[in-house]
C-alpha cells in the first residue's frame, strides 16, 4: 500500500482528499503546517507528498527543498495560483507535478498514479493483446499489426470500454453514460454509431463484416475476439 503525505492547511479540502486517496487504497498521513510535516517526515517513510502552497508557517515549497537534499521521494504541488512563475519555480526545486485548485479528484489521483509510474523503476507497462489489436495505456497508443492507428479520444475510450468488457454485451445506453462528454460534447445515439462505424473502419480487416465489435441487434455491441491477456 503507497503511503502519501498530505500537507494541507484547510480542513475541509484535507478530510476530502483524505476519504478520495484512502477510497483508492493509499495509506494517508495529514499535516496541516510545516512543523507536522517535518515531523511526520522524520517518523515516517513515504512513497509521494503533496503539498500545498500556501500555509500558516511557510510553504510547500520549503518541505521540498528540504526533502531534496537527501531524497527522490515524488512530490506534487497544490495551488490555487496557475501562474508560471510559481510552477517554474516548484519544478525547479524538484516538484514532478502540480495541481492547481480546486482540485478534481479523478485529475488528482490520475497525476498521482502518473508521477508513481514514472519513479518506480520495476514498472513494466502492460499491453493489451487482442488479435493483431494491441493497446497500450499509458502511451493511449493502438496499432494493428505493424500499424499505429490514429484515434480521437472518443474512439479511443469507446475501443478501451469494448476490450474491458471483453464477451459481453453492452447496451447502447450504458455505452452513451459511459462516452458522455468525453469531447466536451454531447453523445446521442447518432454519435454513438458514428464512432462504432469509424473505429470499426480503423480497426477491422472487413468493417462490413466485423470481427471484433459484434451488433447484438436490438441492445448494443459485443468485443467478440479473445482477448489474449497482457503482455509486457
Amino acid at each position: 500500500m503507497k503511503k502519501i503525505l498530505l500537507l494541507e492547511d484547510d480542513i475541509t479540502l484535507s478530510i476530502g482528499l483524505e476519504y478520495a486517496l484512502k477510497k483508492e487504497g493509499f495509506n494517508v498521513k495529514k499535516a496541516k503546517n510545516l512543523n507536522e510535516a517535518r515531523t511526520n517526515l522524520k517518523e515516517d517513510s513515504f512513497d509521494l507528498l503533496l503539498l500545498d502552497l500556501m500555509l500558516p508557517d511557510g510553504s510547500g515549497y520549503d518541505i521540498c527543498r528540504e526533502v531534496r537534499e537527501n531524497s527522490s521521494v515524488p512530490v506534487i504541488f497544490m495551488t490555487a495560483c496557475d501562474e508560471e512563475a510559481n510552477v517554474v519555480l516548484g519544478l525547479d526545486l524538484g516538484g514532478d507535478d502540480y495541481i492547481v485548485k480546486p482540485i478534481r479528484v479523478k485529475e488528482l489521483l490520475s497525476r498521482i498514479n502518473a508521477v508513481l509510474r514514472r519513479h518506480n523503476k520495476n514498472f513494466i507497462e502492460k499491453i493489451i493483446v487482442s488479435g493483431k489489436i494491441a493497446i497500450e495505456p499509458l502511451k493511449a497508443k493502438v496499432t494493428k499489426g505493424s500499424e499505429e492507428i490514429i484515434l480521437t479520444a472518443a474512439e479511443y475510450k469507446l475501443l478501451l470500454i469494448l476490450i474491458e468488457n471483453k464477451g459481453n454485451v453492452l447496451s447502447r445506453n450504458v455505452l452513451l453514460e459511459k462516452l458522455w462528454d468525453i469531447e466536451g460534447n454531447f453523445v446521442d445515439s447518432n454519435t454513438l454509431n458514428v464512432y462504432v462505424k469509424r473505429l470499426r473502419e480503423k480497426i477491422e480487416e472487413d468493417f462490413k463484416n466485423p470481427k471484433y465489435i459484434e451488433t447484438v441487434r436490438g441492445i448494443g455491441y459485443r468485443w467478440t475476439e479473445e482477448v489474449k491477456g497482457e503482455r509486457s
